[in-house]
């Protein structure tokens, strides 16, 4: 991502004339916000830099030190911890049983449904163009794999893919195979 067409930010408030950014979200220092996002009642930690046409709703909060790409959807009731990279076209979702009208034919609101919170520990990576089902935790330094379906927990350190996402192989079991090489001569 180059830094063409981030806003700068000055005492909290980004510069930029084609984001939409309420005046009820809490932005950190240092934080890049790149054209054409929606930000409301959320928070954004010191450092992070957020890509063209992200959205991301109130009650999210974003950690220090993020990357979100371009075309991700951060929607009410998830936390990203600190030093976290989304990918490009990332969709979080927050209702398990979606629908547009109550039983009795009338659109709901949201006193008719249940958000569900979903976690991104620290360090984790989230590969371009999954989707993440509410009510899951990703642990820490865990990788998704690009594309993938998170339906259930992503253990800290493990690589998931697929979809549903399954995990392929622990972090650290790749990192102890590598180091049990032999060395070149």
């Amino acid at each position: 991502m180059n830094n063409k067409g981030a806003a700068k930010v000055k005492e909290g408030r980004p510069a930029g004339r084609l984001q939409k950014i309420a005046a009820d979200v809490k932005l950190g220092k240092n934080v890049k916000i790149y054209d054409f996002t929606n930000l409301y009642g959320c928070e954004i930690g010191d450092e992070t830099k957020i890509g063209t046409f992200v959205e991301i709703q109130k009650g999210a909060r974003v950690g220090r030190r993020c990357k979100i790409s371009s075309h991700t959807f951060i929607c009410e009731g998830v936390t990203i911890e600190d030093d976290v990279f989304i990918g490009h076209h990332v969709i979080f979702i927050n209702d398990r049983y979606p629908r547009a009208t109550t039983e009795e034919g009338k659109l709901q609101t949201e006193a008719d449904w249940s958000c569900i919170p979903t976690v991104v520990k620290r360090g984790a990576s989230i590969g371009s163009g999954a989707t993440l089902l509410c009510g899951i935790t990703v642990g820490e330094k865990a990788l998704v794999g690009a594309g993938s379906v998170v339906t259930r927990d992503v253990p800290p350190g493990a690589t998931v893919a697929g979809n549903p996402a399954r995990i392929l192989a622990p972090r650290n079991a790749r990192a102890e195979k590598c180091a049990n090489l032999p060395m070149r001569q």
